[in-house]
């Protein structure tokens, strides 16, 4: 893996980690590695994206598909990883892509079609963010997600577990947590969407892949 890697980064210069600038990497630079780099920038630093397993793949296209479904003729828009997310951009007057903050949720959705203007990204922080559980992202689910979209905004953001949905919601700048336990009538409500609720039944009792 190792070796893999460094390849990788040999063949891509502008990726390679010892050559980051000191203040660490920008949109500008991130975007001129190609769509062939699966990865995020959290603070300048580069942080490479593995692919899925079955498990997060079903449970972000049951989340997905029943936003999709209720979305369907009102303003907000849900999106599926890979989209951009730019949480941070920069304000008017500041060098336009000089923000060093791009994260793809699993599933977003958005409600200001201001922040969809260029066409490449959202600019800005979403309504709402599901992040489904993979073996080697809790941490940074929980982590430093979960304080990036707390600071940027975000109203509503779920983490998907095996057996769980953590909810946080946004109250007063801060988050406030509520845990959501999965069974076969599990619905849970989108408090940013009212009306809507992401029904559990078909992935319960899935297991994560080992």
């Amino acid at each position: 893996m190792a070796y893999a890697l460094k390849s990788y980064e040999e063949d891509k210069p502008a990726f390679r980690r010892e050559a980051a600038p000191a203040k660490g990497y920008t949109y500008r630079e991130y975007r001129s590695w190609g769509e062939d780099v699966h990865c995020e920038l959290i603070d300048g630093i580069p942080y490479m994206m593995a692919s899925p397993g079955v498990w997060h793949q079903r449970v972000a296209r049951e989340v997905f598909g029943q936003l999709w479904d209720w979305l369907k003729g009102k303003k907000c828009e849900v999106f599926a990883a890979p989209f951009d997310v730019r949480l941070f951009p920069p304000r008017d007057g500041e060098d336009g892509e000089s923000d060093k903050t791009v994260v793809q949720p699993d599933v977003l959705v958005v409600c200001d079609r201001e922040k969809l203007s260029d066409g490449k990204a959202c600019k800005g922080a979403p309504d709402f963010v599901a992040e489904v559980i993979s073996k080697g992202t809790k941490g940074k689910d929980f982590g430093d997600k979960r304080s990036l979209y707390e600071k940027a905004g975000v109203r509503e953001y779920w983490v998907v577990d095996e057996g769980e949905v953590y909810k946080y919601t946004l109250v007063d700048g801060k988050y406030r947590e509520t845990v959501h336990e999965l069974n076969e009538d599990a619905r849970i409500d989108v408090d940013v969407l009212p009306g809507c609720g992401i029904s559990f039944g078909e992935i319960v009792g899935l297991k994560l892949n080992p």
